[in-house]
């Protein structure tokens, strides 16, 4: 065949080419289109994978299994009430994670704090509750899915008429003397004492030990055995919050107070030889005659603690101590000076009257009491102070009740720390 003819059968063999591709493709077209609904395995889908070899291969739906329902469990539970302010509030997550939670006051909308643990499945409150308050506990938690849930519970904590308090004397950071024993006076009786006590912790600088003793459902004392050491600090702790006292009554506070013991100042009042000595750390500073309580109303023995009440000038009367004009011993009203108080049944240390002084250091003529020299009366006055200790010997009477004053001294201290 001659050359010029050759390019027009290379352009019929291209197009019979096309022609066949084109029926190959609606043969593919043909058999993909057999009708709606129907998968077919062979063909690659948005679904499938590929091999290493590049050859697609079935693969499972990709639904989203359903997640196990979040458990949610709170603390205290919801509407409670009489709840203890120093109980833990909590939300636990069991299938889930706490996302969120919010405890606050309902009234006011003050936050209390609080922080995650257990890998966020649990919300712990950091700080404690407030007394007869009402609270909203906002919770919400999250599923494996990441799905969540918010459930809102309310409570109220322990009311005013269920909060104990407490009051200790000496207050902190006193300064006192070394005859002072510890005073708690509680605002409820007190039933679990065992648990107050143990509650109540007490170091002294000197290592002295101590034991309490109870005199009512609401008195509580401490003393050491002996005298507290001079200069001696009483550090005071007292985990009271949240202690369930009896009776549903709460302790409403937590407190460390510290006590500071002055020096050893004492006076020896001597009645049979009608002479009082004070005594600074054991040195003799001070001698002076004095008049004590006569035949009828002997000045009581044994230890005395100077008391906080101190009056420049006093007014006394007779019917206070239960004397009625007609009887002899009746003075009616005094007014006397530097007065410096004993016990509140009324015993004082104090200026002697005019007609009581010329016989001071020669005839024992008070109601009791200690009466002194302008100078004596006065020196006591401006140098004792709260928790010093007087020392009375040579008195027919008995010692002092424990709670007329601080008669704890009195009492041997095995029978002292005995319940």
């Amino acid at each position: 065949m001659p050359q010029p003819d050759q390019p027009n059968q290379t352009k019929k063999s291209r197009r019979g080419l096309q022609i066949a591709l084109i029926a190959a493709l609606a043969l593919v077209i043909a058999a993909v289109s057999v009708g709606p609904g129907v998968a077919h395995s062979w063909l690659p889908t948005a679904q499938s994978n590929t091999n290493q070899a590049g050859t697609a291969t079935p693969s499972a739906a990709t639904t989203t299994p359903a997640a196990p329902p979040v458990t949610l469990t709170l603390a205290p539970k919801a509407d409670a009430t009489f709840v203890n302010p120093a109980a833990e509030v909590t939300a636990l997550a069991e299938n889930g994670t706490v996302y969120s939670a919010v405890l606050k006051e309902s009234d006011t909308g003050e936050n209390t704090d609080g922080e995650l643990f257990v890998s966020g499945r649990k919300w712990v409150s950091s700080a404690p509750l407030k007394f007869d308050t009402d609270y909203t506990f906002d919770v919400t938690t999250q599923d494996e899915n990441g799905n969540r849930s918010t459930t809102v519970s309310t409570f109220s904590t322990v009311p005013a008429s269920n909060e104990a308090d407490l009051a200790m004397f000496p207050a902190a950071d006193s300064t006192v003397g070394v005859a002072q024993p510890l005073q708690f006076t509680f605002s409820e009786p007190v039933v679990n004492k065992e648990a107050v006590e143990k509650a109540i912790s007490i170091t002294a600088s000197s290592g002295q030990k101590g034991a309490f003793r109870w005199y009512s459902d609401t008195l509580l004392r401490y003393r050491a055995e002996d005298f507290w050491a001079a200069n001696t600090k009483l550090t005071v702790d007292m985990k009271l919050f949240g202690l369930d006292i009896g009776n549903g009554q709460i302790g409403n506070f937590n407190k460390t107070n510290v006590v500071q013991i002055g020096d050893r100042v004492e006076m020896v009042a001597d009645a049979a030889n009608l002479q009082a000595s004070i005594y600074i750390n054991g040195a003799l500073v001070k001698q002076y005659p004095v008049t004590m309580g006569d035949e009828r109303f002997p000045s009581a023995s044994g230890y005395l603690v100077v008391l906080s009440d101190k009056q420049r000038y006093a007014h006394f009367v007779a019917s206070t101590i239960g004397l009625k004009p007609g009887d002899p011993a009746n003075y009616g009203e005094v007014d006397v000076e530097y007065a410096t108080r004993l016990t509140p049944s009324g015993e004082f240390i104090h200026q002697a009257t005019d007609s009581a002084a010329p016989f001071l250091g020669r005839v024992n003529l008070s109601h009791g009491c200690i009466g002194m020299s302008a100078e004596g009366a006065g020196w006591v006055f401006n140098n004792m102070t709260t928790g010093d200790l007087v020392h009375v010997v040579g008195s027919p009477n008995e010692t002092i009740a424990p709670t007329d004053g601080y008669g704890d001294w009195n009492i041997p201290f095995a029978e002292y720390a005995q319940r």
